[in-house]
């Protein structure tokens, strides 16, 4: 975006007031207004007159925006090429002198540029778990353990997940990943087992918190657990009766008057003995920073995910710090054996995750059987220059089973109907946009109900609750649909939350979204029995690895992506790189690790 492109001369993207590089920068659309502002303020007052210091303060404050904790000079340039970028060495340079570094607003480490909040975090998410790892290990019965291990994981086929079990009990803080299928939740429910009758036979009670940091992802843990919970012997089974779950805020305690601080935290710690945390790839490290001063050190702690799904929408990208970050001792434990039946879909997955982008397309045009979406296998690959006419089938049918459901009032079924396919999109506007998606499939329903929609709230509406409101106990991320109550024909809205079903007039709700379409992002912590993916082209910056694979591992039993081969190849290739000194920080802290 340049100056022309600009409606006009008071468009907010535009500092008016910025000259030099500032004003280049902003005039090419890498910088906001916001961001100049903040580097002019800055230097005004700790007495930085340096326009790359400037310049810096500015990509730096981007980089918040844009998911990164700190700016790599270095990389800087990747930006956009075109510009006209400071020396590098000279530019560090400056950088390492500015008066700003001296007073610790910013901080120059690694060959990274900090914000002084952000250096902050991660010092102390550093710091916390370093001190977590000096702590003597938790005694175990080993007898005991043996028994249990023998017990719970019967099966040679999860020689895996027993081994994790195993080494997971000697510590107290593990980080657990692996892709979809691999027995991360059965991982979970056994080692809670284990831990539970370890406690047992010391006479001791556990306290046991799981969380995630979604009430989708929440509700979805607690579903998990009780059905990995189910296959366990009867004994195991009695341990783990009531285990529920809930949001990372509500674990911590989210104060009205605050939204980065909790009731929880150093001086008041968390009652738990042992917490789970999943889809930890969510976490960004302003709350990784929160949780590790809520949970007592002699607490366990486990953190589980797939660090090659998306990382955090807020800044950092904390587990794949702690994977690559922690010493391979056993504190990060990565499980691989695939234990689910799609292994079209598992195939895909890790095309897309090694960056394949040959066996990623091979994938795709080997699972088709018609390239339309409506095929029997579990991979479509839809190449139709018009994919709304390739669609159409597919996505009415299952917005009219969630409508059926809904006018007979009954609320399980509709947001059972609700979870057999979801259509996945990058952006949210646009062609390839949730909101012109939301529109199309409302007119595809108008045509074939004859309703026109007219009513906000209508029918069969599925809804996506974008913030949390703790009065009503409904979290973003929580899905639900409008339904008609059979008693008296009132319109109620049924949410599936972290802790069952929620029934709300439509006038309680006010921070909700359409969902016949989501956002890849928003899909984080959910999935569904069938996924379409929308890819958009090539020339989205939004489109990366992460971002497909998140999408794909979204789907249950079939996945449909929408695309050209082009734009398939294009994502597997490129990166969602978050330029962060904590992996760095960790390695620094473990003398054993060469620099």
């Amino acid at each position: 975006m340049t100056t022309s492109d600009l409606v006009d001369g008071y468009d907010r993207h535009l500092a008016r007031r910025s000259d030099g590089l500032l004003r280049a920068f902003n005039d090419a659309g890498v910088l906001t207004a916001a961001d100049v502002h903040v580097a002019n303020r800055l230097g005004a007052l700790g007495g930085e007159p340096d326009e790359t210091v400037l310049l810096a303060v500015a990509l730096v404050t981007r980089a918040v925006r844009h998911g990164s904790v700190c700016l790599a000079p270095a990389d800087a340039a990747e930006i956009d090429p075109e510009l006209d970028w400071p020396d590098v060495t000279a530019w560090v340079a400056a950088i390492e002198a500015s008066p700003l570094v001296a007073a610790g607003v910013l901080h120059w480490e690694f060959g990274l540029l900090h914000l002084d909040r952000y250096w902050r975090q991660e010092v102390q998410v550093c710091d916390d778990l370093v001190a977590r790892r000096a702590l003597p290990a938790p005694v175990v019965d080993e007898p005991a353990l043996t028994a249990a291990l023998a017990r719970v994981f019967p099966d040679s086929g999860y020689a895996e997940q027993a081994a994790a079990v195993d080494r997971a009990a000697r510590q107290w803080t593990t980080v657990l990943t692996g892709g979809p299928g691999t027995g991360k939740t059965t991982t979970v429910a056994g080692l809670l087992a284990v831990l539970i009758e370890q406690a047992e036979s010391t006479g001791q009670q556990v306290r046991i918190a799981m969380a995630a940091p979604t009430g989708k992802a929440a509700a979805r843990l607690q579903e998990s657990v009780q059905a990995e919970t189910a296959k366990l012997p009867a004994e195991d089974r009695a341990r783990l009766v009531g285990l529920t779950s809930s949001t990372l805020h509500r674990l911590l305690g989210s104060r009205h008057d605050n939204g980065t601080r909790f009731r929880h935290h150093r001086a008041n710690r968390l009652p738990h003995d042992i917490v789970v945390v999943d889809e930890t790839s969510m976490v960004s490290l302003t709350m990784m920073a929160r949780l590790l001063e809520a949970v007592r050190p002699e607490a366990r702690l486990v953190l589980v995910g797939d660090r090659d799904q998306l990382a955090s929408v807020d800044a950092g990208a904390v587990l794949n710090d702690l994977v690559l970050g922690l010493p391979d001792d056993g504190t990060v434990i990565a499980l691989r054996d695939n234990h689910r039946s799609t292994e079209q879909i598992i195939r895909l997955a890790e095309a897309l995750r090694d960056g394949r982008d040959d066996d990623a397309v091979a994938a795709l045009q080997a699972g088709s059987s018609s390239g339309s979406g409506s095929g029997s296998g579990e991979v479509e690959f839809v190449t139709a220059e018009d994919p709304a006419s390739a669609l159409r089938a597919t996505i009415t049918d299952a917005a009219l089973a969630v409508r059926r459901h809904a006018e007979a009032g009954d609320a399980e079924a509709a947001l059972t109907a609700l979870d057999q396919h979801r259509l996945l999109c990058a952006h949210r506007e646009g062609p390839y946009g949730v909101r012109h998606w939301n529109r199309q499939v409302e007119a595809w329903l108008s045509e074939v109900t004859g309703d026109p929609l007219y009513d906000t709230w209508y029918v069969g509406r599925p809804v996506l609750v974008t913030a949390n409101d703790y009065g009503l106990g409904v979290h973003n991320g929580d899905t639900g649909v409008v339904i008609r109550r059979a008693s008296d024909g009132a319109s109620r809205v049924v949410l599936r939350g972290a802790e069952g079903l929620l029934d709300f007039a439509p006038s309680r709700l006010d921070a909700v979204e359409t969902m016949h379409a989501m956002t890849i992002h928003k899909a984080q912590g959910s999935q569904a029995t069938v996924v379409t993916v929308l890819l958009p082209d090539e020339e989205s910056r939004l489109l990366t690895r992460e971002l497909f694979y998140t999408a794909v591992t979204r789907a249950k039993e079939k996945v449909v992506v929408v695309g050209s081969e082009a734009a398939v190849r294009l994502g597997v290739a490129r990166r969602a790189v978050r330029p962060s000194g904590l992996q760095q920080r960790l390695r620094a802290a473990d003398p054993g690790v060469d620099l």
